[in-house]
């Protein structure tokens, strides 16, 4: 990662600087989102907390987790339950959302919001969700970048390895050299539309890009 300036910012404050930003971007045609980050770093607070300050600012918001696009247990597990290069490549469904979030947003706005239960490892059934124009997905969850995903705008929350380590559940600790691994291979925080260092999701800084720049 090149070197990058951040600057403390509330959760609040953070959530209007990111609703004023993706407000502004094609008022009149939809939006899809990516908050990238592991669990402790919060992104589904993040991406919640955008939906109430985005419909303020006249666009509809809808939040979709990746946790709703696992793979079956059959494939997730084939490797052993806690191998963290099967968690890297392949617990998540990734041709699903493409298919059932990101492909028809663009033009009818039908959004699937989940797709699979890990509990009962069966299709969930869901109905889809209709976005009116101008409105904004919001897809969240861990290693969302450089997986080819079509989203229009990306938050990359950013923790040390140590405060990562610090943070996830013991029972959650063989996950970590996946995460290693996205940082070598790929570099989210070198090419993410904007960074928010999140070592304490409850005290951010943010690195302002694009728009955001001053």
């Amino acid at each position: 990662m090149g070197r990058v300036h951040f600057r403390p910012i509330t959760p609040a404050a953070l959530s209007e600087a990111l609703a004023d930003d993706l407000a502004a971007r094609g008022p009149d045609g939809y939006l899809s989102v990516a908050v990238d980050g592991p669990p402790p770093a919060r992104p589904d607070r993040l991406a919640t907390s955008l939906v109430d300050p985005l419909r303020a600012r006249g666009r509809a918001a809808l939040t979709v987790a990746t946790s709703g696009f696992l793979r079956p247990a059959s494939i997730r597990f084939e490797r052993g339950r806690t191998n963290p290069d099967s968690f890297y490549e392949n617990w998540f469904d990734l041709p699903a959302l493409a298919r059932e979030v990101l492909g028809e947003l663009g033009t009818t706005g039908r959004v699937l919001p989940d797709l699979w239960d890990p509990a009962t490892d069966r299709a969930t059934r869901s109905p889809y969700v209709d976005l009116p124009p101008g409105g904004v997905l919001l897809l969240h969850g861990p290693l969302l970048l450089g997986t080819g995903l079509a989203v229009d705008y990306t938050v990359h929350l950013l923790m040390t390895p140590a405060a990562l380590e610090r943070r996830t559940e013991p029972a959650d600790r063989w996950t970590l050299p996946a995460y290693d691994r996205y940082a070598d291979e790929v570099s989210p925080a070198d090419w993410a539309d904007v960074v928010v260092r999140s070592d304490d999701p409850d005290h951010p800084a943010i690195s302002m890009i694009g728009s955001m720049r001053s």
